[in-house]
């Protein structure tokens, strides 16, 4: 049996809160036997700003580079506001996924039956939607250089960020969400702003030649990224793997996870190449909302999109798609008793807090392989 090595960074605002619930299910599988799972906590974000002025230490990252995957909360908050912005809260998240290479970024969006009535939209819209967003997570503005900001006197600054993709990065990605897509509805929609950008303009140039460099079994289609945006919310269901560059990523994926009824349901996997010798991937796995500062302490958090998330480790980093499936039939299966946190309830539920929630899960892993 296989002894795995997890690096948890629990962050800043709600971040402690939910990984504390995703401890739970890292125990429950321990005591289940098999492979089993040994952790270490780190620090990262504002957290580490206050202890090592810096938004994550060195030792954490020579710690994160080791793990076999890091399990990340959130960073983030107005305390940390007025911090340089080289080291803001922010910065330690860029660097994890700079360093470790996670070029690949996937955003999945799933209804569970007993949300439909959740989302902002009419359940015939969103009933049964699985999508998955696959967004180019170490390239284009948000590490383009030049980064500045220029005062030109008499009152006036001009801030830079630059947008740049090279060849293989889009290369890189596009085979990925090829490759994925092959696993799934056996669809990709690649989006860009080719009508406006330059970096558009290859992007579409090399998802096309890719795709008719061993790809041609998947059907590939192409829309502009304000469009794809406006179609996330007319027809969601139309999709199935959207693989576009880090900032549409960004935005589509906040899109998509109001689809499925509130930000705290979306999870993430953001990972590396596979090591040419081992063939595993360094990897990160984290909820797509942000540190939630305003509920902080309060164990309202909803720690679904937490817990899903090392479903997504289960069956990317472990091989473990079984127990995968199986968290994500726990997590169904609470939510189809009713319970729910705040940002998810709605009339005839009943309102739990986070580790209340966290509880309710374990107790349906328990009742599903009894």
């Amino acid at each position: 049996m296989a002894t795995h090595k997890l690096l948890l960074l629990p962050g800043d605002g709600i971040g402690p809160e939910i990984m504390t619930e995703v401890k739970k299910i890292i125990s429950w599988f321990n005591a289940r036997g098999g492979d089993s799972f040994e952790t270490e906590d780190g620090l990262v974000g504002g957290c580490a700003y206050d202890a090592h002025g810096k938004s994550i230490s060195e030792e954490d990252m020579a710690r994160a580079m080791a793990a076999d995957a890091v399990i990340f909360g959130a960073v983030g908050g107005p305390k940390w506001d007025g911090v340089p912005y080289d080291v803001r809260p922010e910065a330690g998240l860029l660097r994890l996924r700079k360093d470790m290479e996670l070029f690949a970024n996937l955003r999945p969006a799933i209804c569970y039956p007993a949300l439909a009535d959740a989302s902002s939209l009419k359940r015939e819209v969103i009933e049964g939607l699985d999508i998955l967003i696959l967004r180019e997570l170490t390239g284009g503005v948000y590490f383009g250089e030049p980064k500045t900001i220029t005062d030109l006197g008499n009152g006036q600054k001009r801030a830079i960020d630059t947008q740049v993709y090279d060849t293989y990065e889009i290369e890189r990605i596009a085979r990925a969400a090829f490759e994925l897509a092959r696993t799934r509805g056996n669809k990709v929609t690649s989006m860009e702003k080719r009508n406006v950008m330059k970096s558009g303009v290859l992007w579409h140039e090399v998802v096309t030649a890719t795709h008719k460099n061993g790809y041609e079994d998947v059907q590939l289609e192409h829309m502009l990224a304000d469009a794809g945006g406006m179609q996330l919310v007319r027809w969601p269901k139309q999709f199935d793997v959207i693989v576009t560059d880090n900032l549409f990523g960004d935005m589509l994926s906040d899109v998509a996870a109001m689809l499925t009824g509130s930000l705290g349901m979306l999870p993430s996997a953001s990972l590396g190449a596979p090591d040419a010798r081992t063939g595993k991937r360094k990897a990160l796995y984290e909820p797509v909302h942000g540190s939630a500062p305003d509920i902080a302490g309060t164990g309202a958090a909803n720690p679904i999109a937490m817990i899903a998330s090392f479903a997504m480790a289960l069956r990317y980093s472990f091989e473990k798609g079984a127990d995968a499936d199986l968290l994500d039939r726990a997590i169904a299966g609470t939510l189809d008793k009713g319970l729910r946190t705040k940002d998810i309830a709605s009339p005839g539920t009943t309102v739990v807090g986070t580790a209340a929630m966290g509880d309710a899960i374990v107790a349906e892993l328990d009742a599903l392989s009894a």
